[in-house]
Order: structure tokens, then C-alpha cells, then sequence
């Protein structure tokens, strides 16, 4: 009895908060069936290291430290490894087949320009506010990849926010592409007229990207590496069974061991701090940027185009894959349930892929140029 009471007496306020963040986050895995394989574990291992237990620096903790040390901080190991079952995932031929889309990718990265040069602002030093302003790219694996080979201090921070609003896309992303366009514009119709995409160009396809974007912005080649690699084993048709290895067995386990791993750093001594709220909310305005910049550059662009765009394809750009896509699917069906977007979308999410990690390529690049390594 003593000892029940002895524990008891070591639950702090802040220990409540953090069991109701990974109460809400199991809820939505399970309930809402909002992405499980992250969620699930980040909400499990969010009330895991807020246990007296875990508190006390037992097992418990040295078996999550050690997971985060090997997997994502040192070698960073689980993000790409993550990025090979990516790109096992994605099916390139809808952008090659309409590159225009690529637009929309690029388009959809300006929240994290407009969120460096926000963090810096609010008095974040270069390389924490380069980190930050990643989480916009919508993708887990390079912004820890970027916050790790910058050396920011906030990792844990930004890994939670990364992935947490990685899974949220489908609540955060309607009500801003809603404020953004009419009713009439959601209802735009669009034909796929999609060209037949041969064997040789998908092949040739991530092994030319790898190596233009290994001269234009080497500090990304292990991430768009690693994600081309994964596709060009989808696209070979000799490795099958692999492929379908890394799209499921291995991107499922990853994700799992990332979830939980990412938890880690969800103590609440850690997390229920100034900076980590704010860095949160720097994410949010991230993402919220990334959308609204894909948005309207699709409006810009009906201005001179007689076959008009739907404008909420712009906001698939975000990397969130394929999230983002199902979203601007789902809402055009929503506004007109013959309205048949997801093939545009998934060209401008596969697109955003690339522009995310090229511009976290080019984020390191400006960084270290800056200061000197």
C-alpha cells in the first residue's frame, strides 16, 4: 500500500495533460481511422514515457532512448529507410504524364520560406529556424533528417509536430482550402487525359532525378535517393516481391518504430515548455502557408487558362503522401459526386514529394553556406 501511494504521489499535472494528448491521439487512430500506424504508437508511447516509472529513468526509457539514438539521431536510419517503402508506394505516371503538376509541388512549399523567415523573427537562431520552418514540407522523414544534419535543438519538438500534422492533414487542410476558394471553383471538373507513360521512361525516371537533384542540391541526395530507389524497385518489374516488401512489411514496421520512437520525446518536462508550443504552432502555420500557396497559384493560373483548373488540387502539393490527395478527393465529391479529382491530386502530391526534399536540400545548403559548414 505504501508503495501504490508512494507512485501515486509522483503523478503531476503536467503527466494528466500528456495521458489526455495520447488518449486523443489512440482515439483518432482507432475511432477515426486517422492514419494507425503512427498515430497508435505515438499516442501509446506518449502515455508510456509519462508513467512514474518511465519518469524514474528505468527500462522502459533506455529501450526508447536507444531506439531514438540508433533510428534517428545518429544514422538516422528510420527515416530512410522509411522513404524506400515511399517510394515503393508512389506511381510516378500520373506527373509524367501531365509534368505541368510539378507547379503545384513547388507551389505548395512556400510555407516553409514563409515560416524561416518567420522563426527567425521571433529570434530562433539560423539553423533551429531552418529546421523549423521544414515541418512545412508536410514530410516526417526530411524534416528530422534536415533538424538532425543541422544540429537544431529542437528535434524532438519538430519530430512531433512533423508527424502529428502529418496525420492531422485531414482536418487541417479542408477548412483553409475552403477559406481560399468559392463553391463554384470547388466544383470544377477536370479530365484526365493522361498519356500512356512506357516501362523505359518510369525506369529512367528516379534514376534521372537522383542524379540532377544530386547536382543541384546534394545535401538532399539520401532522401530523394532512397525514395527513388524504392520506386525504381516498384517500376523494374524484376524485384515483385520486394516491392510489394517495402510498400507494406517494411513501411508499416518503420512507421511503428517511428511512432513510438517519436513519443520518446513527448515527456512532459520536455514538451509542456514555451518553445515546444510555439515551434507547434510555427508548424501549423507552415502547413496552413503550404496549402494556401498551392491554392492560389492555381487561381493565379485560371486567370490565363481556358480550360480552368479546380484550385484545391494546388493544396495536394503539401508531401503529406497520400494524404493530401484523399483529402482533395474527398472534397470534390463532396461539392459534386461526379467530380473525379484524385488522379490530378495524386500527380501534384507525388509531385510535392520531390519539391519537399529538394527543398530541404536546398534549406541545408543556404544554412551551412551561411555559416560556414
Amino acid at each position: 500500500m505504501e508503495v501504490l501511494i508512494q507512485n501515486f504521489s509522483f503523478i503531476t499535472w503536467q503527466m494528466l495533460v500528456m495521458w489526455g494528448i495520447g488518449g486523443l491521439l489512440i482515439w483518432l487512430a482507432i475511432s477515426k481511422k486517422m492514419e494507425p500506424t503512427l498515430l497508435l504508437p505515438m499516442g501509446f508511447g506518449t502515455i508510456l514515457v509519462n508513467l512514474p516509472v518511465a519518469i524514474e529513468g528505468t527500462g522502459v526509457q533506455h529501450v526508447l532512448d536507444t531506439l531514438f539514438s540508433i533510428g534517428i539521431d545518429g544514422a538516422e536510419l528510420f527515416p530512410l529507410m522509411l522513404f524506400i517503402g515511399i517510394g515503393a508506394m508512389i506511381d510516378f505516371q500520373p506527373l509524367l504524364s501531365n509534368p505541368k503538376l510539378m507547379i503545384f509541388g513547388a507551389a505548395a512549399q512556400f510555407g516553409i520560406f514563409f515560416t524561416l523567415a518567420l522563426a527567425s523573427l521571433l529570434g530562433y537562431d539560423l539553423r533551429d529556424a531552418a529546421s523549423i520552418s521544414i515541418i512545412g514540407a508536410a514530410d516526417g522523414p526530411t524534416s528530422i533528417f534536415v533538424a538532425t544534419e543541422l544540429g537544431s535543438k529542437y528535434l524532438g519538438a519538430i519530430m512531433v509536430a512533423a508527424y502529428s500534422y502529418m496525420a492531422l492533414v485531414p482536418l487541417i487542410q479542408p477548412p483553409i482550402i475552403k477559406l481560399c476558394t468559392t463553391k463554384a471553383e470547388r466544383k470544377i471538373r477536370m479530365q484526365y487525359k493522361g498519356k500512356p507513360v512506357s516501362k523505359t521512361a518510369r525506369i529512367l525516371f528516379p534514376i534521372v532525378v537522383t542524379m540532377i537533384v544530386g547536382v543541384v542540391a546534394p545535401d538532399a541526395v539520401a532522401l530523394i535517393g532512397f525514395l527513388m530507389f524504392g520506386n525504381l524497385i516498384r517500376e523494374c518489374g524484376v524485384m515483385d516481391q520486394i516491392s510489394e516488401t517495402a510498400q507494406n512489411a517494411l513501411a508499416n514496421l518503420i512507421t511503428i518504430f517511428l511512432g513510438i520512437t517519436i513519443a520518446s520525446q513527448m515527456k512532459a518536462a520536455d514538451f509542456l515548455q514555451v518553445d515546444t508550443l510555439v515551434i507547434i504552432g510555427l508548424g501549423l502555420i507552415a502547413f496552413i502557408f503550404d496549402t494556401f500557396g498551392g491554392v492560389m497559384v492555381a487561381k493565379v493560373m485560371n486567370l490565363f487558362l481556358k480550360e480552368k483548373i479546380n484550385p484545391m488540387i494546388g493544396a495536394a502539393g503539401i508531401s503529406a503522401f497520400p494524404m493530401s490527395a484523399r483529402v482533395v478527393h474527398k472534397m470534390g465529391l463532396e461539392e459534386d459526386n461526379q467530380n473525379f479529382l484524385l488522379m490530378h491530386s495524386i500527380g501534384v502530391n507525388v509531385s510535392g514529394q520531390i519539391a519537399s526534399v529538394i527543398a530541404g536540400g536546398l534549406i541545408m545548403a543556404l544554412v551551412k553556406a551561411k555559416l560556414g559548414g
